[in-house]
């Protein structure tokens, strides 16, 4: 039976490489505050990458701003777009006029629909 066994190391429990002649990279940690909930992030970058002034806090979702020494960052929102909703959209192909129209038209319509099924909706 001992001589069917495999022998060897544990899978992914050691690495065979060796940290010979690896070069790191240099890192810098840079501090984000949270203005909802107050807390502090800690990330750590690139020492040569472009840092960004904000950051999603990990606790409540809200924006987190970079520390620069006694205060944060200052980001400007002023080009950030609006979201468009679903109603925006119609009222650009449509005006309230012909919207009103399509509606009366559509209502007539069940309304005939339901006349002629016989059945009745409480409103």
């Amino acid at each position: 039976m001992a001589d069917r066994s495999l022998r060897g190391i544990r899978l992914g429990a050691q690495s065979l490489q060796s940290e010979d002649g690896v070069v790191f990279h240099d890192r810098a940690q840079h501090t984000y505050n949270c203005s909802t909930c107050g807390r502090d992030t800690v990330l750590t970058f690139a020492a040569d990458a472009e840092v960004p002034e904000a950051w999603e806090c990990r606790t409540c979702g809200a924006e987190a701003l970079l520390r620069i020494g006694d205060g944060t960052a200052t980001v400007d929102h002023s080009a950030d777009k609006a979201a468009r909703t679903h109603w925006d959209m119609l009222l650009e192909r449509r005006t309230i006029p012909e919207l009103e129209e399509l509606l009366e038209e559509r209502l007539a319509f069940v309304r005939a629909r339901r006349g002629a099924g016989g059945e009745k909706l409480s409103a």
